[in-house]
């Protein structure tokens, strides 16, 4: 994908649940300070993982952990725009993730769909990409019988309702229903969004190429970079008096 002029940032979730096997643990833990040493110790293997993969092909990452003053504050959203756009001009790839470890507050983005979007908000994106265990967005997702839905011109309630139960709560459990308000959020300041199945060959590849993959969402007028910032910071002003 670099060979053909793209910069990228990986959006990754998993530190816990990397540290949970690295501890020996079967079972989430419920208790705040357990849930944050796991993701300490997972985070390195994580990262010693996307280290490798990306290390076949050349390339160099980079991890950046992010929270949510860091979208909220206007010195930190420039100071994290900046690293980010310094790196990308490097040519390194930025994989970033949740600061599960020192967040204070259960739920800070909602999910790493939702993470992803702000990211995308915050550095101009043309294009996010979010990968799944399913194809796309169907018409129902609980019928037998779905049907894949190409194209999604604009997200009305209709289309909520279809990504299934959650979807317009503006905070989500995951699944698709939090996948469609992370595209809701990034088509917002104009980028377009493509939903697809993350174990499909070439999946990457064929989405940049234009090929039908997935559901794709089409993007509105893009934003001004200070109307980017007070977006998101609205947005997490609202979950947080949702929670």
């Amino acid at each position: 994908m670099k060979e053909k002029g793209a910069d990228f940032i990986w959006v990754t979730s998993g530190a816990i649940g990397a540290g949970m096997k690295d501890l020996g643990w079967t079972k989430r833990p419920e208790d705040m300070k357990k849930k944050q040493a796991a993701a300490a110790v997972g985070q390195v293997s994580l990262m010693r993982t996307y280290q490798e993969m990306f290390r076949h092909h050349g390339v160099q990452v980079a991890q950046v952990l992010l929270s949510r003053d860091d979208f909220d504050d206007r010195r930190r959203y420039l100071n994290a725009q900046s690293t980010l756009s310094t790196l990308l001009e490097m040519g390194v790839v930025p994989v970033i993730n949740e600061n599960d470890t020192v967040s204070i507050e259960e739920i800070q983005f909602g999910d790493n769909d939702r993470l992803s979007a702000l990211v995308a908000v915050k550095m101009h994106a043309d294009l996010l990409v979010i990968l799944s265990d399913v194809e796309g967005l169907y018409s129902s997702m609980s019928a037998r019988e779905k049907i894949l839905i190409p194209f999604v011109a604009k997200i009305t309630r209709k289309i909520e309702k279809m990504a299934g139960k959650g979807s317009g709560s503006g905070l989500g459990t995951g699944g698709m229903a939090s996948k469609v308000q992370a595209a809701k959020i990034a088509a917002a300041a104009g980028a377009a969004v493509v939903v697809a199945k993350g174990s499909r060959e070439n999946v990457l590849q064929d989405i940049l190429e234009g090929k039908s993959v997935g559901t794709r969402f089409a993007s509105k007028k893009s934003l001004s970079a200070r109307q980017r910032w007070i977006f998101s910071s609205s947005l997490l002003k609202s979950w947080k008096s949702a929670l």
